[in-house]
């Protein structure tokens, strides 16, 4: 007996196309849900039906002229819908006259995502043929299941998994057919031309163990490995975000338990469709149609004759041209399906059942687990002062591992740091389970088995001697059961550089605010202005600094606060409060949390003096950790009566640095930098290695802590491999970064700044420090980028 499987989304695109309201209306009654949850991340729920409704009504008025989107309607729609909430924003803060223009063909990406579209894993996406998008992004990156998906595609449920199974390998294949159209070093091209079978376990033992043999000493194979053996991870991770935007967390836990549509199309739809045919369509108020922008993302490769890309073109920025690669089938590998039951083709109509086999599942070879590990310095090991060394493991095969022991084997004059000197702990940041002893020559540590496709870290905190020698970097094996792994890090112990003061893996993110303690005097001609960020007076040298008292506690002498918002969700990880001050008497500092009327009183754990032009200056830092985690999560926080003095080219300020959990994020790798380094005069160049950060080609965020920069002195740069980068506040010009603005507050800060930058990190990651005529004491750095897998 045949089954009429339901109309797809094609069929209901060209039906509309074709005249027919009814299969929009049909449209939009399955993927209304959806647009509501992108839309409600975005803005207040009583405007997100607006939105919603403009949306469908910019693609209906494209659809109706033989434009739009041909079977992928869902991620169509959601790029149309942030669309729409960037350019109503513009538009409600635009003055008159100021009319901007944007080039339909570059693809709508969100600048806190710049350069996501650039990765390769959302590259080879985008070159695959819609349908595969489309099957993709439903079963992968929303986690829909294939019966829920079956009538987005006019399949049956077993024909969404085979045609799924089928666009995974077509990404795979892409995805290789990428690293091998970028010149790969020769020894890696054979190598790359066997992953695809070698993840699925389909290459013979010998040539396994030859590739196995390749990526343990190629750390760009070690990344395509990973990339492979759980796309899906990476689409959740770059693909999500590219095409949603930074809300696809909330978007995705939206959607899990989205509104019931009733009702058929809006109203004003059924309106527009009405008039569409009497008239050009009039957009919602006067808006552009802003819809070709989307359109970009989703070119259609052709096909060859058995279902696969014939050609893989990349949607790209013009400046930006990507070669078209062709993406064979790869030879050998026994799980592909043959292309007489190809599940890509349009299934039939009139009641015939398609006949689909069931899909092949994808196996990794029985019986083991798989087992990565790596091996970092975290920041740069740096002579006479603690460090830290990073252990990261991963479980790539189909099961758990049994009980894990590592062994990590530090470079020469470093050890293991006790528990119980300087009241630190031997691990650092949430353990995961694992537990650490000192053992000859390092560190034994031990934790419970891991799971299948799970990852896991250990920071071991350690101190190093100051005449350790410089030279190989700590080592690690580590045994579970009969498996075996070692690693080793390329670098070792450094004459200079910044060492790691805290760092975590997870789903985390960076935050930084801050103030000055010093100002111009109130009552002096001109102060107010500068305080503005305004005249040409901005600079702590051309006024007598005084103290500034701005809490309303009458026990202080100096105090001035900053405003701190975590993410939603969000919870404390790791908290360090910096201060600093001209003059070489360093001493404790008051601090305290929103809601409060009482003050803390910190002591300094670590205080650095270094000399500046114009005299000594200190750098000092405490732990606050848990009195942050216990406070309340937004508002002011405070701080006072650090040791300082007053008078003119005298700078004193605070700063608080934060690890926070952001569930909307990505798993991802954070870490905090002491640097303490006198940038300016003699040394108008320093670069700090980023040791650890293993990603390349992924965006990064950074937070910088630096003390006596001046606004009017041009010429301070900062850069992460890849060009100078624009700071989040102040005046916002990359070629004076350090201009007297701090995050939390709007007013100029004499003196202090608390920067917020963005960049791509680079294959060899590091953190580069210029200025031109200025001289400033560059404290400290926390970043964070996401984990490659």
């Amino acid at each position: 007996m045949g089954v009429e499987l339901p109309q797809s989304d094609a069929s209901l695109l060209e039906a509309a196309r074709q005249g027919d309201a009814t299969a929009y209306g049909r449209l939009y009654e399955r993927h209304v849900a959806a647009a509501r949850a992108m839309a409600r991340q975005l803005v207040r729920r009583a405007e997100a039906e607006d939105v919603v409704t403009e949306a469908f009504t910019k693609i209906l008025d494209l659809v109706g002229r033989g434009g739009g989107p041909e079977s992928g309607f869902r991620t169509y729609l959601l790029t149309v819908v942030r669309r729409t909430v960037h350019d109503r924003s513009k538009l409600a803060g635009r003055q008159a006259g100021e009319v901007e223009e944007y080039d339909p063909a570059v693809p709508f990406v969100d600048p806190a995502l710049a350069g996501l579209e650039r990765s390769l894993i959302a590259r080879a996406y985008l070159s695959l043929p819609e349908r595969w998008r489309a099957v993709l992004w439903h079963t992968q990156v929303e986690r829909c299941k294939p019966a829920a998906v079956a009538p987005l595609l006019g399949l049956s449920s077993n024909g969404v998994a085979a045609l799924a199974y089928r666009a995974r390998d077509g990404l795979r294949r892409a995805y290789l057919q990428m690293h091998l159209g970028a010149a790969p070093p020769h020894d890696c091209r054979p190598v790359l031309g066997k992953m695809g079978a070698y993840v699925r376990g389909g290459l013979a033992r010998r040539d396994a163990r030859a590739v196995e043999r390749h990526v343990d000493g190629c750390e760009e194979c070690h990344g395509v490995i990973l990339e492979l053996t759980d796309v899906n991870r990476g689409l959740r991770v770059l693909v999500g975000p590219l095409i949603a935007g930074p809300m696809f967390g909330g978007y995705a836990a939206a959607l899990a338990r989205p509104d019931v549509a009733e009702g058929g199309p809006h109203p004003a739809i059924r309106r527009l469709w009405r008039a569409r045919r009497r008239q050009p369509v009039m957009l919602v108020a006067g808006v552009a149609l802003t819809v070709a922008a989307a359109a970009s993302l989703w070119q259609t490769a052709g096909k060859a004759p058995d279902g696969t890309p014939a050609t893989a073109t990349v949607a790209a920025r013009p400046s930006e041209p990507v070669r078209a690669v062709s993406v064979p089938p790869q030879a050998g590998d026994p799980e592909q399906v043959p292309p007489q039951d190809d599940p890509d083709q349009a299934g039939p109509r009139g009641g015939e059942p398609e006949r689909v086999p069931p899909p092949p599942v994808e196996k990794e070879p029985e019986g083991q687990a798989r087992l990565r590990a790596t091996v970092d310095v975290l920041g740069a090991l740096v002579r006479a002062q603690p460090g830290i060394v990073g252990l990261r493991l991963r479980n790539y095969g189909a099961r758990p591992s049994e009980e894990l022991t590592a062994y990590v084997t530090l470079p020469p004059g470093v050890t293991l740091m006790p528990p119980a000197r300087r009241g630190l702990p031997a691990v650092v940041g949430p353990a995961d389970g694992w537990e650490c002893r000192p053992s000859v020559g390092g560190a034994r540590c031990t934790r419970e088995p891991l799971a299948a496709g799970r990852a896991t870290a250990v920071f071991l905190r350690v101190a190093v001697a100051r005449r350790a020698p410089r030279g190989t970097g700590p080592a690690a094996r580590v045994d579970a059961g009969p498996l075996r792994v070692r690693a080793r890090a390329g670098k070792g112990v450094r004459a200079t550089g910044a060492p790691a003061r805290f760092a975590a893996d997870g789903k985390v993110t960076v935050r930084a605010v801050g103030n000055a303690l010093l100002s111009c005097p109130d009552e002096s001609p001109g102060c107010a202005q500068a305080r503005r960020r305004e005249g040409g007076r901005r600079d702590n040298d051309l006024w007598p600094m005084t103290a500034v008292d701005r809490d309303d506690t009458l026990g202080t002498g100096t105090s001035s606060g900053a405003r701190l918002s975590l993410p939603k969700g969000g919870r404390v990880v790791w908290a360090g409060l910096y201060w600093s001050a001209g003059g070489a008497n360093t001493g404790p500092i008051k601090f305290r949390p929103p809601g409060r009327r009482d003050y803390a009183t910190i002591r300094p754990s670590h205080v650095a003096v270094r000399e500046l032009p114009q005299g000594p200056a200190y750098h000092a830092f405490a732990d606050v950790t848990g009195l942050v985690a216990g406070a309340r999560r937004t508002g002011v926080w405070w701080a006072a009566d650090a040791p300082m003095e007053e008078g003119a080219s005298r700078h004193a300020g605070w700063s608080l640095v934060l690890v926070v959990t952001d569930p909307a994020q990505p798993y991802s790798q954070a870490m905090v930098l002491d640097a303490a380094t006198v940038v300016g005069g003699p040394v108008r160049r320093v670069r700090l290695p980023l040791g650890g950060l293993r990603p390349a080609a992924t965006p990064a965020r950074t937070a910088l802590v630096t003390w006596e920069g001046d606004a009017d002195l041009k010429g301070d740069k900062v850069s992460l491999g890849s060009g100078a980068l624009r700071p989040a506040g102040g005046d916002r010009d990359l070629a004076n970064v350090f201009d007297g603005s701090s995050g939390g507050v709007a007013e100029l800060t004499f003196g202090v700044d608390v920067d917020t930058v963005s960049a791509e990190l680079g294959d060899d990651p590091g953190l580069t420090i210029a200025t031109g005529k200025d001289a400033v004491l560059f404290g400290a750095a926390a970043i964070t980028v996401r984990a490659r897998s």
